[in-house]
């Protein structure tokens, strides 16, 4: 008697967690499965849609935009990427020092940022730097730094270093909360034993504080990966949805984007993203291998 109570009330486990399976398999697992397929295929949106099979995977490998666009990519996330690692770190490790009077202060201040829009912030800097209505020329020309006004925005370099900087802005303080959360974590008996030995704030934090903040510092740079390979908003607004100049501000999404809803090629769109899904998986593999590496190593 008791078993088969037992059982009844076990089934009602099933009916709880069903709201979000079938959410799941209806947003998210058949949209990935269609994608899937729709990659076989030459699709305009209005005909029948017709199988090429492997075709749109062959021509992929050989898309010399693709590449470049991936690479874009890459060179953005790992230059804004690092910065907002190193900031991050840096700046938790002081927020956390005694010495520093309202931290929360200054992390809410750092984190301000991330609560902004990622088109509100492309907006914002393309209206500094415009070439005819900008504030940023008339600031300069009043400080002597030029004599006439600049178009920035036709410099590849400087309109990735500008996207660079935007994703830095944002995000970084999202870094400084969860390393700080790490260096929480770490029991103060080791940095006080560090500080009665003589190690000062610099030794503390090359020696110790970091070498213990690895599985932390890992997570971080999976998900600035992951992040990464998704770039597309700021990017967008700041290249006009072309890449420009040149397809300097052309990641690999915005690629996707053109592809799929303005040149109608919905199938090369569906394997674009498929591409950059594997390319996710590729990069984040290596990534963990290699740090499972160094670590047995030690």
């Amino acid at each position: 008697m008791n078993t088969r109570r037992r059982i009844k009330k076990d089934h009602w486990g099933y009916f709880f967690i069903f709201p979000f399976f079938a959410v799941f398999a209806v947003f998210n697992l058949y949209p990935i499965l269609y994608t899937l397929r729709l990659s076989f295929t030459d699709w305009d949106g209005i005909r029948d849609a017709g199988w090429v099979g492997a075709a749109n995977y062959i021509r992929l490998l050989g898309d010399r935009i693709f590449w470049k666009s991936v690479l874009n990519t890459i060179f953005i996330t790992v230059a804004a990427g690092g910065l907002q690692l190193v900031f991050g770190l840096v700046l938790a490790y002081v927020l956390n020092q005694k010495f520093i009077k309202g931290p929360h202060v200054f992390k809410n201040i750092f984190y301000f940022p991330n609560l902004v829009t990622a088109v509100s912030l492309g907006v914002l800097f393309n209206l500094l730097f415009a070439w005819q209505g900008g504030s940023v020329n008339p600031l300069l020309e009043s400080i002597g730094l030029i004599g006439e006004p600049v178009n920035w925005m036709i410099n590849g370099s400087f309109v990735r270093a500008v996207l660079i900087f935007i994703i830095w802005f944002q995000y970084f303080g999202y870094y400084i909360i969860i390393f700080t959360a790490g260096i929480k974590g770490i029991s103060g008996d080791i940095l006080e034993a560090a500080a009665i030995d003589g190690a000062g704030s610099f030794k503390t934090f090359i020696l110790i504080v970091l070498p213990l903040l690895k599985p932390v510092i890992t997570y971080a740079c999976v998900t600035i990966l992951i992040g990464g390979m998704q770039l597309f908003d700021i990017p967008y607004i700041i290249g006009k949805g072309t890449g420009a100049p040149n397809g300097a501000s052309l990641t690999a999404l915005s690629y996707m984007y053109n592809t799929s809803f303005k040149n109608y090629n919905y199938g090369y769109g569906a394997a674009i993203s498929y591409g950059l899904f594997l390319l996710t998986i590729i990069f984040s593999v290596l990534y963990m291998r290699g740090n499972m590496k160094s670590e047995e190593e030690r």
